[in-house]
């Protein structure tokens, strides 16, 4: 999914970690930042190499997210886990419907759109979207390529692309948040990265081959069916 689509990592390292390895909340978001982070940095590689990439955008959009997610993970540990399970629950729900509405607004294969960078608009929604990934672990690469779409003026590709940069940045320092408070079992978070930057690999190279809307909205529905699962399991808690 990071590989096709520039996000959904988290959404589906989290609920795997913690119903079918047994690991507990917390150290499960930590652990995902990890996944998500080195997996979302090995497919930014084949997305640079073929031009899907926009630097100062990323950059920028990242070293905002940067400062939110590392006051997020510092928070989180002030929170119960099935608090921050919930509200992961309702991020999924949150980043489905945004990317199902989301529509690429430039034509240009990967490019922008040419109109001046609102630097301040991307500023605050890197800072949002920042809290929201050290808080619940989740990458927000749903609510990034939105942004980037419509904020940035990116077209499809091009948000994707950047949006694992952002992604990546994110996730190191959400995690830098989250290590004060626990401790990772690092044998199966290697595991699983290994296993995830394999995927993104292979989706990474169906990037340019596939129908982003269709596989967008496909993915859209699947994540909003994950997302109430869970939140009906946390609430019948």
């Amino acid at each position: 999914m990071l590989g096709l689509l520039g996000g959904g990592g988290s959404i589906l390292t989290v609920p795997v970690l913690v119903y079918l390895a047994g690991v507990a909340p917390k150290p499960a978001i930590a652990m995902s930042l990890v996944v998500v982070g080195v997996t979302s940095a090995v497919a930014l590689i084949p997305h640079a190499r073929a031009g899907r990439v926009r630097w100062r955008t990323g950059l920028l959009f990242g070293a905002a997210g940067m400062a939110g997610a590392y006051g997020g993970g510092r928070v989180a540990q002030y929170l119960p886990g099935g608090v921050l399970l919930t509200a992961f629950a309702v991020m999924m729900l949150v980043t489905a419907i945004a990317m199902l509405r989301t529509r690429p607004r430039s034509t240009r294969p990967h490019g922008e759109s040419g109109r001046p960078l609102p630097v301040l608009k991307i500023l605050a929604e890197g800072v949002a979207v920042g809290v929201a990934t050290g808080l619940v672990g989740a990458g927000g690469g749903f609510l990034v390529v939105p942004a980037l779409v419509v904020l940035g003026g990116l077209a499809m590709p091009a948000a994707v692309g950047t949006s694992l940069l952002v992604i990546s940045m994110k996730s190191a320092a959400g995690l830098a948040g989250f290590l004060h408070s626990v401790s990772i079992d690092w044998r199966l978070t290697a595991a699983v990265t290994a296993v995830a930057v394999i995927g993104s690999l292979a989706g990474s190279r169906l990037a340019g081959q596939l129908p982003p809307d269709l596989l967008r909205r496909a993915f859209g529905w699947f994540v909003i069916v994950m997302g109430t699962g869970l939140l009906a399991s946390q609430l019948a808690s």
